[in-house]
């Protein structure tokens, strides 16, 4: 791990290089494995993978590599992994431990199921991220010395890499704020812990640029706040749909300026942290007519819950998902009921467009020691079924993943789960909920093996696609139905932490034609439109599936131009 040059040495036109140089690019093959894990239940099916990484995953990104970022704070003493080479992190400034010698990240290798540490100088604790255009995870803020500080990690193939820190680089603290990846490759970064504005990766500048956001000075609830980690969808349009607390805002943030307020969520309670839910923008599909984003908001704590967890009464989470047209001329919330209520729920899209929702708990909020009764049964949410057939129950964990704890999407269909650790330090004994080192998947139903003569398989792929360009794709499969439940879908992973996905997003793009192959029966070739916009889909790397009668393949790495 090192330490960058001088925040000025982050420069608008070094970044430029970055994202734009051909040179920095690291290509790994398009198929890494496609080998599907099984789930032979109808709901789903859990495998631990190890009972102890050395941290808790409170932060975790998947890079194109097929390598998972995952990293913890670094503010309460050792963890359970140590430094490589003798190696140790010396910070005068740390109150628990300030020579440590044990990692607070480590680089989790989904293909080889190993991992290795990572060393990082400053404190992470409830930061955010995004991935640039090249692959280079940037990471920002924390707490203490690491509040101002920017990260960058990029993978390489001879796995040497590690982090590499800039100091002082933010123009204001950023300790539970929000990262979301813009059309022209660029950052936005949005609130924080007492920050009521937002500002740019790279700096357009030398000089430091902030813009006040008027939502979060308006939506702060006193010293619980309850606007923290706001949700941030990027839109077909090129706005940003900001929410935070009830209030939501159709935003032009190169103007600085609110096009539209949407109405309140019904209800009036609070859904961002610490009355903790979650949200998603619900699958963009280029074969409609025109490209109508909705946006789904699930779960969180009654308004006044985090001030009775404190004194020892735990009320029940909110049960009701939102889900919003932003296109319609009177947009407004519809209202559904999940079967499990849920607090610090994470939610995910899968290759078929439905949303996971995983994780969390059912009573109490967010922060240390203010969750009960874990809801350790992930709920799946079809967005395409009728009103009344939308949600379905999955098989639960031996495991509670309560506060800290985290969820991503894995590049074959799996859900990478981990974490937990409601503690100022870590505490493996005598409380509800010890410290969680632990790493387990979940695979959902489409994963069973009673699929596998509909599963198709990617067999060959362009690696790079440009925005409205038609790219070839061949697949086989050993029983094909019919064209019309065939689909295309690209997936942006995400960085997740605090139970919100940062930056992820699907695409279903257009097929324009499929193809059968004469010298098979079982392979097909498809001619596929690429994403018509960056607003629609901003550049970098995805993962793409094909999905056909409702059953993904393994996905595999492209890279939009």
């Amino acid at each position: 791990m090192s330490t960058g040059g001088t925040p000025s040495s982050m420069s608008v036109s070094m970044v430029k290089i970055l994202l734009l140089a051909p040179t920095f690019f690291i290509f790994f093959p398009s198929v890494v494995s496609q080998t599907i894990p099984s789930s032979d239940g109808g709901q789903g099916q859990w495998r631990l993978l190890h009972a102890n990484v050395g941290i808790s995953a409170m932060h975790m990104q998947l890079m194109h590599d097929n390598k998972v970022v995952i990293f913890d704070r670094t503010d309460f003493g050792p963890s359970n992994i140590s430094l490589p080479g003798g190696r140790c992190r010396i910070d005068p400034s740390d109150e628990a431990l300030k020579i440590d010698c044990t990692a607070h990240s480590i680089l989790y290798d989904i293909i080889t199921d190993t991992y290795r540490p990572l060393m990082v100088l400053t404190d992470t604790w409830c930061s955010s991220g995004a991935v640039l255009p090249n692959g280079t995870l940037v990471q920002t803020g924390g707490f203490h010395d690491g509040d101002n500080v920017t990260r960058m990690y990029t993978s390489c193939p001879d796995d040497i890499c590690d982090w590499v820190e800039y100091p002082n680089y933010l123009s204001r603290r950023r300790w539970y704020a929000t990262n979301q990846i813009l059309p022209d490759g660029r950052i936005i970064i949005i609130g924080g812990r007492r920050e009521f504005s937002y500002e740019f990766f790279p700096r357009p500048s030398p000089r430091r640029h902030t813009f006040q956001l008027r939502l979060l000075i308006e939506t702060r609830e006193g010293n619980v706040e309850n606007n923290l980690y706001p949700y941030v969808h990027l839109l077909p349009d090129g706005n940003l749909f900001i929410f935070a607390n009830t209030r939501s805002i159709l935003f032009d943030y190169n103007q600085n300026r609110v096009v539209r307020e949407f109405p309140r969520i019904p209800g009036g309670d609070p859904r961002n942290y610490p009355s903790t839910g979650s949200s998603v923008l619900l699958p963009l599909d280029e074969n409609e007519h025109s490209v109508d984003p909705e946006v789904l908001v699930c779960g969180g704590a009654p308004r006044g819950a985090y001030q009775q967890a404190l004194r020892g009464t735990y009320v029940r989470a909110i049960s009701t998902c939102g889900r919003l047209r932003i296109t319609d001329q009177n947009a407004s919330w519809v209202m559904e009921t999940m079967p499990i209520p849920r607090v610090m729920g994470d939610m995910l899209l899968l290759p078929t467009g439905d949303v996971i929702i995983i994780n969390g708990g059912q009573l109490g909020t967010a922060g240390w020691e203010l969750g009960r009764q874990a809801a350790t049964r992930p709920v799946m949410y079809h967005p395409s079924n009728p009103s009344d057939q939308r949600f379905s129950v999955m098989e639960p964990s031996s495991r509670p993943r309560m506060y800290h704890s985290a969820a991503i999407l894995l590049t074959d269909g799996r859900v990478l789960v981990g974490g937990g650790n409601p503690h100022i330090y870590y505490n493996f004994s005598d409380v509800v909920y010890p410290t969680d080192l632990s790493l387990e998947t979940f695979s959902p139903p489409y994963l069973s093996t009673q699929y596998a003569s509909i599963r198709p398989v990617i067999l060959s792929v362009d690696d790079t696609v440009s925005p409205g360009q038609r790219f070839l794709l061949s697949f086989s499969v050993g029983e094909y139905i019919a064209g019309s439940v065939l689909s295309v879908r690209i997936v942006a992973p995400s960085f997740t932490t605090h139970s919100y996905s940062m930056n992820q997003r699907m695409v279903v793009l257009r097929i324009d034609e499929i193809i059968d192959n004469e010298t098979s029966s079982s392979s097909y070739s498809l001619s596929v439109v690429g994403p018509s916009s960056a607003q629609i889909a901003p550049p970098g790397y995805y993962l793409l599936y094909v999905v056909h009668s409702g059953i993904p393949s393994s996905g595999v790495w492209v890279r939009l131009q």
